[in-house]
């Protein structure tokens, strides 16, 4: 049998080693330590002897774990400035108001959430005070993530400040009436107030992640200096169990983001009750964050462990507090001082002879009130310690209470994330702890009163004038003026209206010859920020490379493979191309963070992010939501678009409901055009809208999606009629007659209309061929290019049309007088283009490629989903037949000649 205490084989067996007995002494010695002194003091001189190595800049690995003690010892806090009972002030008067706007509006039945503030007053309030950059400050100032649970607090210290009043506070969640408050950070809702939507849980610290990235980008590029501004995401450690939370953490260290902060809220609950019952969550966030590469510091006790700490000679209380799982805890803060002694002291006899030394106040105040996270004094030497930290991010494990000073119904209790009010009586009990002036009489009828010192008192004045020290009221989103970008050379644009002549071109690589013209415009061309997740090559990209470089903090420290080729591979540290790998949702988080660049830092860019039209929408819809939310400009490219254009690639990547979904976004914009020309004309009027001169009415907060094309087709010359433009940009117009189209069909023949969008148009205009000289039916072929647009355009019709307005629909005004019926095809499923059916007069039917994808050719998948031409064809004729234009017959026989 294997002997358990020899030394097993380690990698450290591949290393030379210059003096094995020198070796063998060093082993003897831990062995004798650990026989006559013990496990944890062998343990203890180990952990000493590696901090000790580390200091003097010895290469070892980290430990991933330390003891459940603070980070920082109370002899090397610092103090804290200012006027800390002042502070204590404040924040009760914060944690009142939240308390008390919540539970008055409990009685409308719209929700909120009082505990999680409860346990994270401190931890805002400090940055606050002493942290947190205003606009006015140097740069862009600070960028807050606010954690979505917790915005009563902010409104409350927002009240207290005099940016909101009683009647706005009393209007939480209850919008409709103009002048209410957004259940969470929505700056669509409140744009003056919020800057990062966040409560979607996962994408506050995914997005913090790549804002502070976009910050190095734009001081990197010579765009703005942003070393002033840092980012601080404010999160839950039950939201750290979303995949978004923790996806990015090791680019935020491989690019040494040491402008970025994450304070996490460890009150170790979720919503339905602790976040690791039997384990540590604390422990386990410390050794993913310190094995990605980020600095930790954990705020674990208050000043209350002290005592504890330093009665404990044999480190039995530390190794006690290691091994306690999070739901016990949790249970000690409900549980007297008898159950305390017994549970946790009695389990080893060095603490129960320290607990002999307490008295049943003193257990009481340690395990059930005193916590780092609710002292100002832990707070403070924290987040400086956090700011000061340079080359790596820095993540703040601050343990905390939920429903901290609510009472002991909500104090650690597991329901307490959906206990939405307190009791009148528990208001005056929280009145007394909080040594608020508030008085008995102020309940009028069993009304909470809101509490407020007035707007020049001590308190008030103190908080502005941290505030002012610190550049501003905070949160707060300003729009700086910003003079629209001069639009580019018409040349770019009109370059397309020509068509590519007898060369086949797809409309993916149209967009990209498209920017390749953009970018080098003098006055914007630096202001496009092009995203791709490591698909560039696909979509044609790699000539963008050498010329735009891709960005990289460290530049290029190696020699690329390819240097010798025309379009090598090439970082840059002002490279201007983010390629992020495969992550769509990094991707997204960069999109987000440079299309809100105008509002973060007063600077306009214009980002397209290209993408698997597939992989876009279905994997990180939430965050195009986000993206909306944040009032976000600029282009999303779904490339290699729709369900039957890529060949051999099957189910996973056909995408026949991207538009769909796109259409379900009010800020969306979603385009799907045909040729090369629509493409630009999209986009021209895209950066007209969003970075120029806007029509009156017209609102900019809005972003593109482009659905582009790699099958390589004809891109046909603008037609040169009236309206081609104004079309375009709106959804619909006619791109030829059969007549103009060279048809010359019978007198009198049976006319439909075809509409088709993106790709379907070519196979529309092949029908229209087919109908003519194999039928005598006379077909016009529409290029729909936006059936959504198409469709805002009738709601808003409907809506004026309920307020006494008449107003006709677009798409009825451009299909006023088209003979026959209407056949519309897309090569997405028959959802998208019949968006606009109800307002379309002439009869209406569809094809689309509904049902799953499939790996075949091109034509093979067309015909499996009944929208090739010899579809179409078949569909136009049984259209036809049902008005008595064309012999029922014809269909039976165009079914039987096409092999349908």
């Amino acid at each position: 049998m294997t002997d358990p205490n020899a030394i097993q084989p380690s990698e450290l067996d591949q290393l030379p080693d210059r003096d094995p007995e020198e070796t063998a002494e060093w082993q003897a010695s831990l062995d004798a330590v650990t026989k006559a002194a013990g496990p944890h003091r062998a343990a203890y001189l180990m952990r000493r002897t590696l901090e000790r190595a580390e200091g003097a800049g010895i290469a070892l690995p980290k430990l991933l774990e330390t003891d459940y003690v603070n980070s920082i010892p109370t002899s090397a806090e610092p103090a804290v400035p200012g006027d800390e009972a002042m502070e204590q002030r404040i924040t009760a008067w914060n944690r009142w108001n939240a308390a008390a706007m919540v539970t008055r509006g409990s009685k409308y039945g719209v929700g909120g959430h009082i505990a999680t503030f409860a346990s994270a007053a401190w931890l805002y309030e400090t940055g606050f005070n002493h942290f947190f950059k205003g606009k006015e400050a140097d740069g862009s100032g600070d960028q807050l993530y606010i954690q979505g649970h917790a915005s009563p607090g902010i409104y409350a210290r927002a009240f207290l400040d005099g940016r909101l009043n009683e009647a706005q506070l009393d209007n939480f969640r209850r919008e409709a009436g103009g002048d209410g408050l957004p259940s969470y950070p929505h700056p669509r809702r409140l744009p003056w107030l919020w800057e990062f939507p966040t409560v979607s849980m996962g994408l506050g610290p995914l997005s913090a992640i790549y804002q502070a990235r976009f910050n190095r980008y734009l001081a990197n590029r010579g765009i703005k200096d942003t070393s002033a501004s840092h980012v601080w995401a404010f999160l839950g450690d039950g939201e750290m169990d979303e995949p978004e939370s923790t996806a990015a953490l090791a680019l935020a260290a491989r690019e040494e983001l040491d402008n970025l902060t994450f304070v996490i809220n460890c009150n170790l609950q979720r919503l339905d009750g602790p976040v690791r019952a039997n384990f540590k969550i604390v422990q386990e966030l410390e050794a993913q964050f310190r094995g990605a590469g980020w600095n930790v510091i954990k705020t674990l006790w208050g000043t209350a462990w002290d005592e504890l700490f330093q009665l404990d000679t044999t480190g039995a209380l530390v190794r006690r507090l290691r091994q306690v799982p999070d739901a016990q805890i949790q249970t000690y803060q409900t549980r007297d001082a008898a159950y305390i002694r017994q549970d946790f002291f009695g389990a080893d006899p060095a603490l129960v002879e320290l607990a002999k030394l307490l008295s049943d106040d003193k257990i009481l105040e340690c395990f059930h009130l005193s916590r780092g996270g609710h002292e100002a004094r832990k707070v403070y030497a924290a987040y400086r310690a956090a700011v000061e930290h340079k080359g790596a991010p820095t993540v703040i494990l601050a343990q905390t209470v939920k429903g901290h000073t609510l009472g002991e119904g909500f104090a650690s209790k597991n329901a307490n994330h959906q206990m939405k009010k307190l009791t009148v009586d528990e208001f005056k009990n929280m009145r007394d702890l909080l040594e608020l002036p508030i008085s008995d009489s102020a309940f009028v009828d069993g009304v909470v009163p809101y509490g407020h010192p007035g707007a020049d008192s001590p308190e008030v004045r103190y908080l502005q004038e941290r505030r002012a020290a610190l550049g501003g009221p905070a949160p707060a989103r300003r729009v700086h003026p910003v003079a629209p970008l001069p639009a580019p050379a018409e040349k770019a644009f009109a370059s397309f209206d020509k068509g590519s002549g007898s060369q086949n071109v797809a409309t993916t690589m149209a967009f990209v010859r498209l920017v390749k013209d953009l970018v080098r415009d003098k006055e914007s061309g630096k202001r496009w920020v092009p995203i791709v997740p490591d698909e560039a090559r696909t979509f044609g990209m790699e000539s963008l490379f050498p010329s735009l470089g891709i960005y990289s903090p460290k530049g290029q420290t190696y020699e690329p493979v390819d240097r010798d080729q025309l379009m090598y591979y090439k970082e840059a540290q002002n490279g201007q191309i983010l390629n992020e790998g495969i992550t769509e949702a990094g991707s997204m988080a960069d999109f987000i963070a440079a299309s809100t660049s105008y509002a973060t830092h007063g600077e306009a860019m214009i980002p397209f992010y290209i993408f698997y039209s597939m992989f876009g929408w279905q994997r990180t819809a939430d965050q195009m939501w986000q993206l909306g939310d944040q009032l976000g400009r600029g282009f999303l490219v779904g490339a290699t678009a729709g369900r039957t254009t890529l060949t051999g690639e099957g189910l996973q990547h056909a995408d026949g409901h991207s538009p769909v979904i796109a259409a379900t976004n009010p800020a969306a914009l979603t385009y799907d055009p045909a040729f090369a020309y629509e493409v630009a004309a999209i986009v021209k009027d895209g950066l007209r809208r969003m970075y120029g001169e806007a029509a009156p009415g017209e609102d900019q907060n809005v972003f593109y999606y482009l659905t582009v094309y790699n099958e390589p087709l004809p891109q046909p010359a603008k037609p040169s009629v009236e309206g081609v433009d104004e079309g375009i940009v709106k959804g619909l117009y006619r791109f030829n007659t059969a007549e103009s189209a060279g048809i010359t069909p019978p007198a009198n023949a049976p006319r439909i209309q075809l509409l088709g969008s993106g790709t379907a148009i070519h196979w529309a205009l092949k029908a229209q061929a087919l109908l003519a000289e194999e039928w005598g039916v006379a077909a016009d072929v529409w290029s729909a290019t936006s059936w959504s647009e198409l469709r805002r355009d009738a709601l808003e019709a409907d809506e004026a049309l309920l307020r006494g307005e008449e107003r006709v629909p677009f798409v009825r005004q451009a299909l006023q007088g088209a003979e026959g019926p209407v056949l519309a095809v897309s090569d997405y499923m028959r959802q998208v283009p019949d968006q606009i059916a109800q307002w379309v007069e002439q009869d209406w039917s569809s094809l689309g490629a509904d049902g799953f994808g499939l790996s075949d050719t091109r034509e093979a998948a067309r015909r499996h989903f009944g929208v090739d031409a010899e579809s179409i064809v078949v569909a136009a004729l049984a259209q036809l037949a049902k008005k008595g234009e064309v012999k029922a017959t014809a269909v039976k026989e165009a079914r039987a000649k096409y092999g349908l």
